[in-house]
């Protein structure tokens, strides 16, 4: 299940689908992503699909992942404080925050992010903030992002979460309803100019307000 040659496995299949940066290739390949999953679904940790964490969540498909990861590290100039809006199982935050200095990361139930708490200590990962808030807020209280990541699709984008991009920042983000389109939003400078590129359909959980 854990093995070496299970995990290479994946990691072929995110290069065949066009993953190509070997720092996210590299950290997938050496987090151990059935310890993200309750026990009856750890033995399918290694394959490529979603899978559900429970509260009508799910752990995202590793080449979404991937695709999400490498997607903000390369638009980005430099990412020294990133935020995550869903924390989840805390997969995709322990990805993170193996690629830059400070995750922080928000999550709307309560009983995930707790897992997703012990999970992180339990893997020695230490430059993750996480904080119990409805995620379309974002995290308002720090200075703004180098990076957002959305691990949850909102029908259009939240004027809160341009808000908080540092200038040039980068927000990777689903958007949309019944159909979502993966989103790249740049801000340009110091500006209220916001590039927006259309990646690819995906099918996300909805980000919804309130808490749980």
């Amino acid at each position: 299940m854990t093995s070496k040659r299970t995990r290479d496995r994946l990691i072929n299949r995110l290069v065949d689908q066009g993953v190509s940066d070997a720092r996210v290739l590299e950290v997938i390949g050496n987090t151990p992503r059935h310890l993200f999953l309750d026990e009856a679904l750890s033995h399918r940790a290694y394959e490529d699909t979603a899978l559900p964490i429970g509260h009508g969540q799910t752990l995202s498909q590793p080449y979404i992942v991937a695709r999400m990861t490498e997607t903000l590290i390369g638009a980005a100039g430099q990412l020294n404080r990133v935020l995550e809006v869903g924390t989840g199982s805390g997969y995709q935050t322990s990805i993170l925050a193996q690629l830059v200095p400070e995750v922080w990361s928000v999550e709307r139930i309560k009983p995930l992010q707790d897992k997703a708490r012990e999970r992180l200590r339990l893997l020695g990962i230490k430059n993750v903030s996480l904080k119990y808030a409805d995620g379309t807020f974002g995290w308002p209280e720090p200075a703004q992002f180098d990076g957002i990541l959305s691990t949850a699709a909102p029908r259009s984008i939240p004027q809160s979460l341009l808000d908080q991009l540092a200038p040039n920042g980068v927000l990777v983000i689903p958007v949309g309803a019944e159909a979502q389109t993966l989103t790249l939003v740049i801000r340009e400078g110091d500006t209220d100019n916001f590039i927006e590129q259309k990646l690819e359909e995906v099918k996300f959980v909805p980000l919804l307000s309130g808490l749980s």
